[in-house]
């Protein structure tokens, strides 16, 4: 049996490590290249021993439709000479959305791990690349029953799985080797990322959060994605401390240790979760509702009044809820599905 996981960005390597350990036999990786950036991407292979990609397209740093485009040419050509029984997807990118096009016009059977998920704004690029992935979909791996939910409301129903989260199963595994990165940390800080088109390509909005920021107490520990870096140059960051991508064991001390989280990434929300953080999510709405829900987090926008009321409220939070994703074996689960 031959299957072709397809990835291109930094949460889809942390996905793709547990399927991989999952399914080692039969099972490669396609690299679409969309994060081009080593400490991005490269560190990520080295770091968590996931299997070198036999292909890396090396598609990255162009507009959205140049880049799905692209990778949609390449990955026709490979999966025409490799003929995989399963092409697997991952999450919701460019790369998501290409690869499930491609394997469905070649008739190849296809499976997306975290499908279901909706934030319900079509005006973010990550919602069209779900849909469509997930309406071409065989197998759709669902990590919550909300996300379940969703695929029935869109008349989804046939191949469809609750299996829970991979990147928990990943958190569980790798744990233990988290280490601290190389820059001197305050005793206490807050986390911080930055990186979705919708706040970084409007430099008002911006400008709005990194105001906010510097406004609340403790230190603020920001590793800079490359999108965000490059809007910085009339933008106040004093007072915050702004720092170069982490590998991910770096990122899970970062998690270990910080008092709270501010993020507009969906990765990183479940994994603030995951380490019992209280978390601020810096959009306008989330696909991870049950954090919501279960009042763990809290969603702003971009007012700096706005996010200083709710980070007044995250520091109030008591216990967390009871596990929201599963029991750490969505790979194994996936494994199941897919190989039978």
């Amino acid at each position: 049996m031959k299957i072709i996981s397809i990835v291109g960005a930094r949460p889809q390597f942390i996905k793709a490590a547990a399927v991989a350990r999952a399914i080692p036999e039969g099972h490669f990786l396609i690299h679409t290249g969309q994060h081009y950036d080593a400490n991005m991407s490269d560190i990520f292979f080295e770091e968590m021993e996931i299997p070198k990609p036999k292909y890396n397209l090396g598609i990255g740093g162009c507009p959205q439709a140049a880049m799905t485009g692209r990778i949609m040419e390449a990955l026709e050509e490979i999966l025409v000479q490799e003929k995989p029984d399963t092409v697997i997807v991952y999450g919701d990118t460019n790369s998501t959305m290409a690869g499930a096009l491609v394997a469905s016009k070649l008739h190849t059977p296809i499976a997306h791990v975290e499908a279901g998920l909706r934030s319900f704004n079509r005006k973010m690029p990550e919602e069209i690349n779900r849909v469509v992935t997930d309406h071409v979909s065989n197998l759709l791996f669902a990590p919550t029953q909300a996300a379940i939910d969703n695929l029935k409301n869109e008349g989804i129903t046939k191949g469809v799985h609750l299996v829970g989260d991979v990147m928990y199963d990943t958190t569980l595994f790798y744990k233990k080797k988290m280490r601290p990165p190389k820059v001197k940390l305050p005793k206490e800080f807050y986390l911080c990322t930055i990186h979705r088109q919708e706040n970084t390509d409007d430099i008002e909005k911006l400008k709005s959060i990194f105001a906010a920021l510097r406004e609340l107490p403790d230190q603020i520990i920001l590793p800079l994605h490359p999108r965000t870096r490059k809007m910085l140059q009339n933008i106040d960051t004093q007072g915050l401390t702004l720092i170069e991508p982490v590998g991910y064991f770096e990122m899970l001390y970062l998690l270990e240790n910080c008092k709270a989280v501010l993020t507009d990434s969906g990765g990183l929300q479940k994994e603030s979760y995951f380490f019992g953080k209280p978390l601020l999510i810096l959009r306008e709405e989330t696909e991870w509702i049950e954090l919501i829900q279960c009042k763990v987090a809290h969603i702003v926008r971009n007012d700096p009044i706005d996010i200083q009321s709710k980070f007044k409220q995250i520091q109030a939070l008591g216990r967390f809820p009871a596990n929201l994703y599963g029991q750490g074996n969505a790979s194994n689960l996936i494994a199941k599905y897919i190989c039978g």
